[in-house]
Parts: structure tokens; sequence; C-alpha cells
């Protein structure tokens, strides 16, 4: 039977910064609209929360039933490593996307937004069908395009939209730049897993670019914000100070750009992850103040 501290690490909190980043800038851009509501926003971010750690579970039971994580190289794994049966993980993965179906709902009533029901049920069905079903898309290479969409464009502007009824532009630069750290997360995972995924029949997007095509996917995902601050820094001259964030890619960019293999990139998830966070943090505060 698994333990507290491997429940813990099966819920994969390293991830944790891709379902808060998005709401953190989400808030910011909402302030700047007049429109931030504290218990919309809280609301807003247990959902994130609860989808996160239920789609975490979901991929850490579909890939174990079908072997993927026998040989990985990462974080312990539950079903894969044996420390908790299947349907324990199944039904911890069932229980998360519920109360995030529950919480979303909630929120929908309280706020009266009610066609974000729609956009909740489809969040709710990728976070299951990404790596479970009979064809789950994960295998086929569209899981980088289902983290930009959920993660990216889902969050941020779901924050704003419940709160202030309309987006903004600088909440739509927000949400790609939020997209691109977040799938610059799951394409380091995916690096570190090529060898096993290809050996197990999961073509991800990291598989059929290969190594040096992964790593250059990499390189532009984490450009991509920081050329949006630039760009929405015309406008709005705080929104620049995030800038300063890209020091923090130091490490993590010297890892995929030196050729690091397995182990060696498992600190580059974590270390993207506390990137966009604390882009997330200080441009939500610049959009908020500006």
């Amino acid at each position: 039977m698994a333990t507290v501290a491997e429940w813990i690490e099966g819920a994969r909190p390293r991830t944790l910064p891709n379902a808060v980043a998005p709401v953190v800038a989400g808030v910011g851009a909402t302030i700047q609209l007049s429109a931030f509501t504290w218990w919309q926003s809280l609301l807003a971010l247990l959902v994130a929360l609860s989808l996160i750690v239920g789609v975490n579970f979901a991929n850490d039971y579909s890939d174990g039933i079908r072997g993927t994580d026998e040989k990985r190289v990462g974080p312990l794994r539950l079903v894969g490593s044996g420390a908790a049966a299947p349907r324990l993980v199944l039904t911890a993965a069932f229980g998360c996307l519920g109360l995030a179906g529950v919480l979303g709902l909630a929120l929908v009533i309280a706020t009266g937004r009610w066609w974000l029901l729609v956009m909740g049920a489809v969040c709710i069905l990728g976070a299951w069908f990404y790596t479970g079903g009979k064809k789950p898309y994960g295998y086929a290479g569209l899981g980088e395009i289902a983290v930009f969409v959920f993660f990216g464009l889902a969050a941020v502007l779901g924050t704003v939209y419940v709160q202030a009824g309309r987006i903004s532009w600088a909440a739509l630069t927000a949400a790609v730049a939020v997209g691109c750290f977040s799938t610059a997360v799951l394409t380091a995972n995916n690096l570190r897993d090529i060898p096993t995924d290809r050996d197990h029949g999961k073509n991800t997007l990291a598989v059929r670019l290969g190594d040096t095509g992964t790593r250059r996917l990499y390189l532009a995902l984490v450009t991509v914000p920081y050329v949006l601050t630039i760009v929405l820094g015309i406008f709005h001259p705080l929104v620049l100070i995030p800038l300063v964030t890209a020091v923090m890619l130091r490490t993590p960019l010297k890892a995929i750009t030196s050729g690091a293999t397995g182990p060696g990139l498992i600190p580059v998830l974590r270390d993207t992850g506390l990137v966009m966070l604390a882009w997330s943090v200080v441009g939500g505060i610049a959009l908020a103040l500006s």
C-alpha cells in the first residue's frame, strides 16, 4: 500500500505551478478590468488545482496499466511502480476530476456564466482522454496542444471572463504566454521520456520531433512569453518588469542546450514551472497596477 508521501509524489507537485500560474495571471488581468472578486478567483484556483491533480492521477493509471511507466526515469508513478493498486489510483483520478466539476459548477451557478459549463466539460474530458480510453490523444502527439489550450487559454481567460464577463487583449496575451510556459514543462517531460515512450508506442510530439527537434521546440516555447511581454509593454510599460524572470531560465536552458538526458532533465520541469509562476506573479501584479 502506498504511503502518504508516495501519494503526494504521485500527485506530481512539480506540476502545480501549471495550475496556479494561469489563475494568478488571470487575476492580474481581471484587476486591470476592475472586476476582481476574491472568492471567484479562489474557486477558479481550486478548480485548476483539482483538474491538474486529477489528470496526473489519470495519467498515472492509464500509463501504468499499459506498461508505459515500467522503466521510466522520472519520479515515482503509483501504478507503474506497484506502490498502489490501479483501482485506487483511478478512484483518486475520478475523485479529483469530480471535485473540479463540482467547484466549477458552483462558480458558474454563482456568476451565471452558463456557457462556461461547456468549457468545463471539455476540460474534464480532455483530462481523461489525454492518456485514457482506446485512442488517447496524448499517444498521438497532441498533448502539447491540449496543455496550451487547457492550462493556458482556458485557465487564464476563464478566470478573467467568469469575473469580468469579457476579456482584454492583455488577458489574451497573458494566456498565450502562460500556455507556452506550460507547454514547455510538458515538452521537457516528454523529452526525458522519448526512449521509453517510443518503446511503448506512445508517439508524443517529442517522439515525433526527435531529441534535437524537441530541444528546439522547448527553446521556442520559453522565448515566446518574453517576446509577448515586450509587445504588451509597449502599451503598458509596467508589464516590462516580468522580463527580469528570464534570468531564472539559465539553469534549465543550460540543461537543454548541453544535451542533458534522463535524470539530468528532471530539474528542468521544476525550474520551468517556477519561471512560469514567477512570470505570472510579477506579470499579474504589473497588469493590476497598470
